[in-house]
């Protein structure tokens, strides 16, 4: 979408032509390039920083995992969900072997549509296994990490950068010590509690999952798992299910204008400026009046000033 040059003065046309593009199995880019990209997993399908000792079949299922997020975002734009399924779904994609490494049974080895997530624990791309794997470290989860990223990517807080000095989490926590237990232990610091005291909870309430996204109750070292926590805001959740309703309802406003303003980004080749408020903010008016479908966004962007004179007319009649 953000190479989109059409040669029309006509909404409708630009509009429908849009559509078209979407439809277009090339939309395969824009869950990629954007989907990924804003989650940050567009290259998990190379990462190559887990301990093979600890997880030896992560190199196989890499590429499945960064492939469930492809097929996610591509049904998301080309079948006009909800914003808020990005959170919420019941459904998700996988093959055989990510079936298998999420503890379902499904029909066959192909990729396919799986319903019903929500009471198999998993439900929205926090229950993807791209998103917690890349959010942990080599050989242990973080609650740190996964924090951070709920907290800036999908939420969109400004954090301040971490005190000089802070001491490094070993790779593996200590002998009887989870990883949540050595987290706390770290973060009690003075130094540094003030910011854990805003993303820690959310990583704990991940903690029902590993290093590379499997669900678990307990720890390789036989400890039994707490993903039971406070949130900021004095709220008690229970696990991923606890942590997604209270991110759709209490942070619904939040997570919906950092999605706004991340598409509107990408469609626009640049970063979002002070002159494009007024765009976002109908955007996310549109949102909270009670249209989520991504349909919508798509068409004020493509019919906004910013998107049809970005590229100034003398270029649009030459591509």
């Amino acid at each position: 979408m953000g190479n989109l040059a059409l040669n029309t003065d006509e909404p409708e046309v630009l509009v429908a032509q849009t559509w078209r593009m979407l439809k277009d199995p090339r939309v395969r880019r824009l869950a990629t390039e954007f989907g990924c990209q804003w989650l940050h997993v567009r290259e998990l399908e190379t990462l190559d920083e887990k301990s093979e000792r600890h997880f030896p079949t992560f190199l196989a299922l890499r590429g499945a995992m960064q492939e469930e997020a492809v097929r996610f975002f591509m049904d998301l734009f080309q079948e006009n969900r909800s914003v808020l399924s990005i959170l919420d779904s019941d459904h998700t994609f996988m093959n055989g072997a990510l079936a298998q490494h999420y503890g379902l049974e499904i029909k066959g080895e192909d990729w396919q549509r799986v319903d019903g997530l929500r009471a198999k624990g998993r439900g929205g791309v926090l229950g993807f296994a791209s998103t917690l794997a890349k959010q942990s470290g080599a050989s242990r989860t973080s609650p740190i990490l996964r924090g951070t990223w709920l907290s800036e990517v999908i939420l969109g807080d400004k954090l301040p950068n971490p005190p000089k000095g802070v001491p490094v989490l070993p790779e593996e926590a200590p002998q009887g010590l989870t990883e949540r237990q050595l987290t706390e232990r770290h973060s009690s610091d003075p130094k540094c509690s003030g910011c854990h005291l805003r993303v820690d909870p959310f990583g704990f309430a991940l903690e029902g999952f590993d290093a590379i996204g499997r669900a678990r109750t307990i720890d390789a070292s036989g400890l039994s798992i707490d993903a039971n926590t406070k949130l900021p805001d004095g709220t008690q959740v229970s696990g991923l299910d606890g942590l997604r309703n209270w991110l759709v309802t209490t942070r619904r406003d939040e997570f919906l204008r950092q999605f706004c303003r991340k598409l509107l980004g990408y469609a626009l080749g640049r970063g979002v400026q002070l002159s494009d408020t007024l765009l976002l903010d109908e955007m996310v008016a549109g949102m909270k009046a009670g249209d989520l479908s991504v349909a919508t966004l798509i068409n004020q962007i493509v019919l906004s000033p910013q998107f049809r004179e970005v590229r100034g007319r003398d270029y649009i009649s030459k591509h």
